[in-house]
């Protein structure tokens, strides 16, 4: 068994390590650029809803207020009828990466410190560096891969940006296996 705290290195290394890398991802203009296309009528759509002033937050159209009221025959209508939507709604106003980018670094170091956690537990100090990129890869890949086919499944999040982001999660999670096998304790 080797201690989480003698693996705050690969921790903190694969974390920046990721961040960079995921930076660099989603900047080149290639990979994620068709992600999410322009909407038809773009300023129709927002001319149609500024008016409502809708407060920040996530939202489903139409949704009935109960669950039998799935059944209801106003509520199939407005399905068949549409439009259906699912949407988050952001606060007006320039949108400042910093917020997010702290957050997703917090995200990044709490995927190692669960990966440490795992790998730690299975293996000692001195471990060879195959079963650690194995321990540290898959517990990172789950971090990293899992929740985005539960956007695909309910929330009908596209196959194209789930297949993109899985692939991304691949990369960051044998960057983080790497960068551990690399600074494991002897």
């Amino acid at each position: 068994m080797t201690p989480v705290t003698s693996l705050w290195l690969p921790i903190l290394v694969s974390s920046v390590f990721v961040f960079i890398l995921s930076s660099v991802i989603h900047m080149a203009p290639l990979w994620h650029r068709t992600d999410f296309p322009k909407m038809p009528n773009e300023d129709g759509v927002r001319d149609a809803l500024r008016p409502l002033s809708i407060p920040p937050g996530e939202y489903m159209v139409p949704r009935p207020s109960s669950a039998g009221g799935m059944r209801a025959p106003e509520f199939l209508e407005k399905m068949e009828r549409g439009p259906v939507v699912m949407m988050t709604v952001f606060p007006n106003g320039r949108t400042g990466m910093g917020r997010s980018l702290g957050l997703w670094f917090l995200y990044l170091l709490a995927v190692g410190f669960f990966a440490a956690l795992v790998a730690g537990r299975a293996l000692p100090p001195g471990a060879a560096h195959r079963p650690v990129f194995k321990f540290v890869g898959l517990t990172a890949g789950l971090a990293y891969i899992a929740a985005l086919w539960q956007l695909w499944i309910w929330y009908r999040r596209s196959m194209s940006i789930t297949l993109k982001a899985t692939v991304d999660g691949v990369i960051y999670a044998a960057v983080t296996a790497c960068t551990f096998a690399w600074l494991w304790p002897q």
